[in-house]
């Protein structure tokens, strides 16, 4: 995550119940999908009718209707800059949608998440206003292109550009050593986190535990570290 999204996470209200969902394709759909799950009042708003239909038979949101986003009376109307938050999930649009966001932040409304399509679209939707801009398919490309070159890492989170958290397969080497013996901060720069057995990860793992075959571990250090290890 970068740092400098951090300010937006903490502005965000634990206490904030409600969510606007402005475009209901299948990321929208996702997040409306989500969000209702998790027990929170959701709208979902479309210019298609029949997206707004489906969403409402498959009770997937608390309430749904079909308006033109990029016309602020119709927003204003439809109390959409009473929400607190607004996911804009218009992400094949980009008039549409840059549109929609500059709408949602010249009426006030404080947290506006934006679905972005290209790395123009990204700068577009920062320049006028949006607080937090996601790249889904950019960041899908890049977890696949990983995932291929480095199978055995079945998960990363980025800290910043240097530094992440990664879960990944006890490499071979490792397997039969204990924690202590296999002194992961020294050799390798990185601190280990948990391990898994029988299925389960145990945080902060007794030093004296041997590493099993297929199980997997996770570490956090620098990306050069992270590739330095056998794997």
């Amino acid at each position: 995550m970068n740092l400098s999204n951090l300010n937006f996470f903490r502005s965000l209200r634990h206490e904030n119940r409600q969510f606007a969902v402005i475009g209901l394709g299948r990321f929208g759909r996702a997040v409306c999908g989500t969000l209702h799950q998790l027990g929170y009042e959701v709208l979902g708003i479309d210019a298609d009718e029949k997206r707004v239909d489906q969403l409402l038979i498959d009770k997937i949101v608390s309430h749904a209707m079909q308006l033109d986003s990029t016309e602020p009376t119709a927003l204003k109307e439809a109390g959409i800059f009473e929400f607190d938050t607004a996911i804009v999930a218009i992400g094949n649009y980009l008039d549409a949608s840059v549109i929609t966001t500059l709408n949602l932040k010249e009426a006030g409304v404080k947290h506006v998440v934006a679905k972005a399509s290209s790395e123009v679209h990204v700068k577009l939707l920062k320049k006028v206003g949006a607080d937090y801009v996601v790249f889904p398919e950019h960041d899908a490309g890049c977890n696949l292109a990983r995932s291929l070159t480095k199978p055995s890492i079945l998960d990363r989170f980025e800290l910043d550009p240097e530094n992440s958290i990664v879960e990944l397969i006890v490499p071979e080497e490792f397997q039969g050593k204990t924690i202590s013996e296999l002194q992961l901060r020294n050799r390798y720069g990185l601190n280990l986190l948990a391990v898994s057995y029988d299925g389960k990860f145990q945080i902060n793992p007794d030093p004296n535990n041997r590493f099993q075959k297929g199980s997997a571990m996770v570490v956090i250090g620098t990306n050069k570290n992270i590739d330095r290890l056998p794997i």
